[in-house]
């Protein structure tokens, strides 16, 4: 049995056959909220989780990543988030394959233009965090844009947004 499993006891499926069952596992855990933001947020953990998880290693610097961006993002306290990336990062191990392509569809059915370029700065970030993006990462990327509605094009730029920042705020920290 998955530790998903274990932690969401006795299941019960919230999908509606059509959705993500990682996702609808994850929102069962997130009860303190209304159902559409605890669906949208366990999609958003899974989708993170799923570029982690890749490379078939996820990095305690990349589940560290989850977890901030989780943590800065949404109104789930420690406890919570820890709970939420713990189960995303196993599942997004477990079952990938079709679950990947679900629960990103999920995340695009009910997210804005805005929250979907969140997302992919958040999974630039969570690919960088152990100092490099590998190639299946990067590959794993390109194709949730593309799941989502993205250009290679408006891929390609936010990745040389992202590297901007990022090379800006460790200038920044050098100065200190």
């Amino acid at each position: 049995m998955s530790l998903m499993r274990r932690l969401a006891g006795s299941r019960q499926n919230t999908s509606s056959g059509s959705g993500s069952d990682s996702v609808a596992l994850i929102a069962q855990k997130l009860e303190s909220l209304d159902e559409q933001t605890a669906h949208f947020l366990a999609s958003f953990a899974y989708v993170l989780a799923r570029v982690a998880a890749a490379d078939l290693d996820v990095e305690a610097s990349e589940e560290a990543a989850m977890h901030r961006i989780l943590l800065a993002s949404t109104e789930l306290d420690d406890e919570q988030v820890r709970l939420v990336v713990e189960i995303a990062r196993e599942q997004a191990a477990e079952e990938g394959g079709t679950e990947n392509y679900l629960a990103t569809r999920e995340f695009r059915e009910h997210s804005s233009r805005e929250q979907r370029v969140r997302l992919l700065r958040s999974l630039l970030q969570v690919a960088a965090a152990d100092g490099h993006v590998s190639e299946i990462e990067s590959n794993e990327i390109s194709s949730i844009a593309e799941e989502i509605g993205f250009s290679p094009a408006e891929v390609k730029a936010l990745r040389v947004d992202v590297r901007q920042q990022a090379s800006a705020l460790n200038e920044a920290g050098k100065d200190d």
